[in-house]
């Protein structure tokens, strides 16, 4: 579909595994009604999978008011070419202006696939999203309410806003954790379509034979509070500290890029633009510098505090408390003194 429709709805990829809807689709859910109220559309959730009806009250209590539903056995597992022929059908047949999925292996997976066959525009790893009109700087014509596709770009160093006049619809991969999880509201009420996609032929170019799946070891989205340390932090042994911080003060333990890289600890801890977003009530940057790629991951955290050596590290930019100094004698004062209170 290439020519705009300017009533189409607004959907959500539902992605879910084994009857559990992925955080990041629930989280699309919250930012699609406010794009959705501002067009004075629907929100739609495109939801195939087998036995998922059940699904379908938490997405219209997240903000959905239309939930498709394709519900066949042999969609039970993952698999691309079903799965895309589904929600291509189903764009060819709705229409909708916008469509969302989560950045994950599966969103990465099928989104592209999408984008290719219903030759439409695709921006990936999105932080934000708006609603704006676009003046087009060639001929000057101006597109109303246009989705602001916004990410970083060139390696962290500017952030780009991408719009799409024509090849709709627009579409976007979002991370998982950039935007907040709004409370569900049970009240809302929604409609429920069954959908009847023939896609058995397809479903059977690739069997799943069998699954392996590896528990996270780290819930960095869950934690009240972060203690993550940077390159700055200089080795691996001085990496002690920071668990040692974390634990003195309950919290979890991340980690930058850079720490990550430098071999300090592994990537299940990494923060910012290529690793886990967070948002805990306090967060403790030790010896991070605060490039704009991890500070995508962690500056809408409720207090950030910072400790570096650098008077002049971005970091302190956003901080609500900075200290400068050095870590090997900032952070175990911090600890006894942790420790002190917690003995009075």
């Amino acid at each position: 579909m290439t020519q705009p429709n300017k009533q189409g709805e607004v959907w959500v990829f539902a992605e879910q595994e084994d009857g559990v809807l992925n955080d990041v689709c629930l989280e699309l859910l919250g930012r699609a009604r406010l794009l959705a109220d501002r067009l004075g559309v629907k929100v739609g959730a495109v939801l195939p999978g087998y036995n998922v009806e059940p699904l379908a009250p938490a997405l219209i209590a997240q903000g959905a008011d239309v939930v498709y539903i394709v519900d066949k056995p042999c969609l039970k597992s993952y698999t691309t070419q079903p799965f895309a022929r589904i929600v291509c059908d189903l764009i060819a047949k709705y229409e909708p202006q916008i469509v969302l999925y989560g950045a994950t292996p599966l969103g990465r997976d099928l989104a592209p696939r999408i984008a290719s066959e219903t030759r439409s525009g695709l921006t990936a790893d999105c932080t934000d999203l708006d609603i704006q009109d676009v003046t087009d700087s060639k001929t000057g014509e101006v597109h109303e309410n246009l989705l602001l596709q916004i990410r970083p770009a060139f390696g962290g160093n500017i952030i780009a806003t991408i719009v799409n006049y024509t090849q709709w619809p627009q579409m976007a991969t979002v991370r998982e954790g950039v935007m907040p999880l709004l409370p569900p509201d049970a009240s809302r009420k929604g409609q429920v379509i069954k959908e009847d996609v023939d896609v058995d032929q397809l479903a059977g170019i690739v069997e799943v034979l069998e699954q392996f799946k590896e528990q996270k070891k780290v819930n960095l989205k869950a934690a009240r509070i972060i203690v993550a340390g940077g390159g700055g932090v200089g080795s691996k042994e001085n990496f002690d500290l920071i668990k040692e911080l974390a634990g003195a003060l309950g919290g979890a333990v991340g980690a930058s890029r850079a720490a990550v890289d430098s071999g300090f600890i592994g990537k299940e801890y990494q923060i910012g633009q290529t690793g886990t977003t967070v948002r805990p009530a306090m967060y403790i940057a030790v010896g991070i510098s605060g490039a704009v790629q991890h500070r995508a991951g962690m500056q809408e955290s409720a207090k950030i505090i910072a400790i570096n050596n650098d008077p002049d590290a971005p970091i302190f930019g956003i901080a609500n408390y900075g200290i400068v100094g050095d870590l090997n004698d900032v952070v175990p004062k911090m600890i006894k003194a942790i420790k002190l209170r917690r003995a009075e």
